[in-house]
């Protein structure tokens, strides 16, 4: 992925699909715009303050689909084909495989967490099933926008069931717990990041919370960039990402025993792939006016 944000702009824009809503191929910087959390920001002070996004984030995008499709979906613009680039012959096999071992990760952690919440050991992997999964390796230019402070994913919480991340070579990935409480991620050398989405939040009736977090550039990211420097190795950043989802055609609703008359109020019966057209919008990646 570092020789692939490495290209030049030009060859990076002939995989970006915009009338897609960007949920294949590739995302430029400063399109994605993080949504308005100006509310949760106001309450986080002193050590668990957040930076407030002041614009569209300062990072690359590349959506490939992972697992099997649905054979029919009134969401096709989320289950469309694959941009494959033209110049990695090995890409579609590269990204398969890997993409393949992270939905695997997620697949086993959703069937630990409904066991754990007294579901049935299939009842979230039920719903991920020819889910719209994305992996979806980000990119931010270090040489370009490595300065203290920038904003790479603006505060925010993920959309989707489940995000697994791999171990980035530079740090800058912060994360809030449910009191509030800011720390900035080590992932282990050999192990994987789990957070909450929006859409496990909706079927837990909000008992599981999606995590919010964000990346910026921070003291210990320039200190990675120096050694990078030094070692004469790209400075891109790259998280290596997927986002699991609910199938588009499946129903988000609070699952027993969460349901009730208040979870019902505050998480309806929605179609999945409808929650996802609505965030899209909400962060500026939508085709549909």
């Amino acid at each position: 992925m570092e020789k692939y944000f490495s290209q030049k702009r030009d060859e990076l824009m002939k995989d970006v699909r915009a009338e897609l809503s960007y949920q294949l191929g590739a995302t430029p910087e400063f399109v994605e715009v993080p949504r308005n959390h100006k509310e949760v920001i106001e309450q986080l002070d002193g050590a668990n303050a957040a930076h407030k996004p002041t614009g569209a984030d300062a990072k690359w995008r590349f959506f490939w689909r992972v697992g099997e499709r649905p054979d029919s979906t009134d969401f096709p613009e989320l289950n469309a084909p694959p941009v494959v680039p033209s110049h990695f012959p090995e890409w579609e096999n590269v990204m398969n495989k890997w993409g393949e071992q992270m939905l695997r990760a997620i697949t086993t952690v959703a069937e630990m967490i409904a066991v754990a919440i007294g579901l049935p050991k299939d009842a979230l992997t039920n719903l991920m099933h020819k889910g719209p999964h994305l992996l979806a390796p980000t990119g931010s230019d270090l040489a370009a926008f490595g300065k203290l402070d920038t904003i790479f994913a603006g505060f925010h919480y993920d959309f989707n069931l489940l995000t697994i991340h791999g171990k980035s070579r530079f740090p800058g990935l912060f994360i809030w717990l449910r009191d509030g409480s800011k720390l900035q991620v080590s992932v282990p050398n050999g192990c994987l990041l789990l957070q909450a989405g929006k859409q496990l939040e909706w079927v837990t009736g909000g008992n599981i919370t999606a995590g919010f977090h964000e990346v910026v550039v921070c003291d210990d990211t320039i200190k990675a960039v120096e050694r990078a420097q030094a070692e004469n190795r790209p400075i891109w950043r790259i998280s290596s990402t997927l986002f699991g989802h609910v199938a588009s055609d499946k129903i988000l609703r609070p699952l027993p025993p969460f349901e009730n008359e208040e979870s019902l109020k505050k998480f309806p019966p929605t179609l999945a792939g409808k929650q996802a057209e609505d965030e899209l919008k909400a962060i500026a990646l939508s085709n549909s006016k």
